[in-house]
């Protein structure tokens, strides 16, 4: 049963501009069905988190213009608790907005942060994990990341360096400090990486209490933590808005990694392995994706392939589609938009859409 102090955060206000065109500014991939699963990426990460957290403690940020998607994909959720960024500004003042907000309510909150746009194929185990994480949060000063076991040496993510050689074994948690995050490696670090068993990918989920991150940024961040807090009157209040949208632009564009985690003193690693991904790229995509003997994944209806390896083919609004000859590419359709690219060339497709 969910704790009623327990809080679930999710950041959805990204455009996700790597997987254009089915990703736009208008309808950015948290709110697409993009496994074809018949569920949004944001509606799959609420109903994740199952009865860990009570249905009036979730709470969503996101960009004031995605509010009625946000509203028309979560019907049960408290209207009150989708928060508006006027501006984008990075994790850092998303999540310090919401920390006071929700501070303001429940000052025993225990809380989970989480972006809106990841898969985890492994539901039971993510449930477990992030219980044992919020039992070790719920009365320590403790910042708590998951760390997932890396399957490959991937350059996309950032890692956590863990010290495993001391478990806090408070109330028999495997959870361990960390020693230290590192950039997206290249790949000759990330194969140095993998080869050790001490290094994670960084998930960027983090769990801990609300006076433990409120206090984090007094002490770390303390012209952003003064904004927040002046505001402290105003929260649930119908002249909130009117407040952040004032206030929160004058916080500096920073990551909740460099902001925080990189200073803070009491920080410490769950390692998890429940099928995660970050789902950034469509690369990503064709490897969470069902394929077929030749490696293709489709997503869309009537789709025929021929003499085509290791494709990605997602065109949902197309009534047939046919495909010959192509090896390592994406086709991707939406709202007469055609992309047809080189996987190994996606990281160009944000200047492409531009």
């Amino acid at each position: 049963m969910a704790r009623i102090n327990n809080h679930l955060v999710i950041m959805a206000g990204g455009v996700g501009s790597r997987f254009w065109p089915m990703s736009t500014t208008e309808r950015p991939k948290q709110f697409i069905d993009v496994l074809g699963t018949g569920r949004t990426l944001l509606q799959l990460t609420v109903e994740r988190f199952g009865n860990l957290v009570p249905a009036e403690n979730v709470w969503v940020v996101t960009n004031e213009k995605y509010a009625s998607l946000v509203k028309e994909q979560l019907p049960d959720m408290p209207a009150n608790n989708i928060l508006c960024e006027p501006c984008r500004r990075n994790t850092a003042p998303c999540i310090a907005y919401v920390s006071w907000r929700i501070k303001s309510r429940d000052p025993k909150a225990n809380i989970v942060v989480t972006p809106s746009d990841h898969i985890v194929t492994n539901v039971q185990e993510f449930q477990r994990v992030l219980q044992d994480c919020m039992d070790f949060t719920e009365d320590s000063d403790a910042i708590v990341t998951l760390g997932m076991k890396p399957s490959r040496p991937e350059t996309g993510y950032g890692y956590i360096q863990a010290d495993l050689s001391a478990p806090s074994l408070r109330k028999g948690k495997q959870i361990f400090r960390v020693d230290s995050f590192r950039e997206k490696p290249d790949l000759e670090t990330a194969q140095q990486y993998i080869k050790k068993n001490y290094y994670f990918w960084n998930a960027g989920i983090f769990i801990w209490n609300v006076s433990t991150i409120v206090n984090a940024f007094r002490v770390y961040q303390p012209r952003m933590a003064k904004i927040f807090e002046a505001l402290m009157p105003l929260y649930g209040t119908p002249q909130e808005q009117e407040a952040i949208n004032e206030q929160f632009p004058k916080c500096e564009n920073i990551s909740v990694d460099y902001a925080i985690m990189e200073k803070a003193e009491e920080i410490f690693v769950c390692p998890a392995d429940f099928g995660w991904s970050d789902l950034g790229t469509w690369g990503s995509l064709l490897m969470q994706s069902h394929r077929d003997l030749y490696g293709n994944a489709t997503i869309g209806q009537n789709i025929n392939l021929y003499e085509t390896h290791n494709c990605i083919v997602h065109t949902t609004q197309e009534k047939k589609v046919v495909v010959q000859g192509l090896d390592g590419y994406i086709v991707a359709e939406n709202d007469d938009t055609l992309l047809i690219c080189k996987l190994s060339e996606e990281q160009r497709i944000k200047q492409f859409s531009e």
